[in-house]
């Protein structure tokens, strides 16, 4: 069984749907009000645990009742919780997601997620030790980011960054990543390339190969994704679904991405894992209710045409 630890943020998403975007100093009145929890390190771990893993995870919660749901909702889904701490000092994280369109915009307050520490990661050691692969966002300090990457290759485990949300890097930490997974605009934010388009994406996806980086999926929406490695580069289509609402769909990416290659697929093998996967979470409402379970993705993969 493949054995993960994620080390990232945890969230309660206040989510809205909306007929379209609102212009800005706009009210526009929406519909089916959820409140949910998520933040991109939780929702990997509730998928990576979905899709078969044993996972861990390491974060931080303010000490209020958004923390005690979160935490609860963890260890209700298969999650290992004893290194979610609590804090005073911040209110735990929340998102405020639109949904509009099938797409969605969302502002973070990151509260209790960004008293994670370094010297807490420290703490983490043995959970680290004890994996397959840590799973790493950027929604905690960069520096916790940083020293669970260090952690992590000192002890030999394979490091999957996915780097969000968009911001500049330092080049050195980039190549301590086995596998790094951006989306459209954080593969520009890294790079300075557009990815506008599968074939801007692709010469984006080289660009971070060539520095070193083993392995890198360019996730693009409805478009599916680039994958690199090995020297190659290659474009992958969505699956064909219906979409009602993208939150967490990189979350699930990333995850069924760990899952698989931490279960000893090759990354190639691995990429329409991951594609199912996110395509399954689109289906549904909310962040980590719609995450699939491994017989779900098992079974669309098995009931899709050839050639799709």
């Amino acid at each position: 069984m493949a054995s993960i630890t994620v080390i990232g943020s945890l969230n309660m998403d206040l989510t809205v749907a909306s007929p379209r975007m609102p212009a800005p100093g706009e009210t526009v009145f929406g519909s089916g009000f959820l409140c949910s929890p998520g933040g991109k390190g939780a929702n990997q771990a509730v998928a990576a645990a979905r899709l078969g893993a044993l996972v861990s995870m390491v974060g931080c919660v303010g000490d209020d009742a958004f923390g005690r749901e979160l935490a609860a909702n963890l260890s209700g889904s298969g999650v290992d919780t004893r290194y979610v701490l609590k804090t005073r000092e911040k209110p735990t994280g929340a998102a405020v997601i639109i949904v509009a369109e099938a797409d969605n915009t969302i502002v973070v307050d990151p509260g209790a997620n960004f008293c994670l520490t370094p010297a807490m990661i420290e703490n983490a050691e043995d959970c680290i030790k004890a994996c397959d692969t840590v799973l790493l966002q950027m929604e905690i300090p960069p520096e916790t980011v940083e020293n669970a990457i260090r952690l992590a290759k000192k002890h030999g485990k394979r490091v999957l960054l996915n780097p969000a949300p968009a911001g500049k890097i330092r080049e050195d930490l980039l190549k301590m990543a086995d596998i790094l997974t951006p989306n459209r605009s954080e593969c520009e934010a890294l790079t300075g390339l557009p990815a506008d388009t599968a074939d801007q994406a692709k010469a984006a996806a080289k660009h971070l190969l060539d520095l070193g980086i083993p392995c890198v999926a360019v996730t693009l929406g409805s478009e599916g994704a680039v994958f690199g490695a090995s020297g190659r580069v290659w474009h992958e289509p969505a699956f064909p679904v219906e979409a009602v609402d993208t939150t967490a769909a990189g979350d699930a990416f990333s995850a069924a991405l760990a899952v698989a290659v931490s279960g000893g697929q090759s990354f190639e093998a691995a990429a329409d894992f991951a594609l199912a996967a996110a395509a399954l979470t689109v289906t549904k409402r909310g962040a980590q209710r719609s995450l699939p379970a491994a017989g779900e993705v098992a079974s669309f993969l098995t009931n899709i045409p050839a050639g799709r």
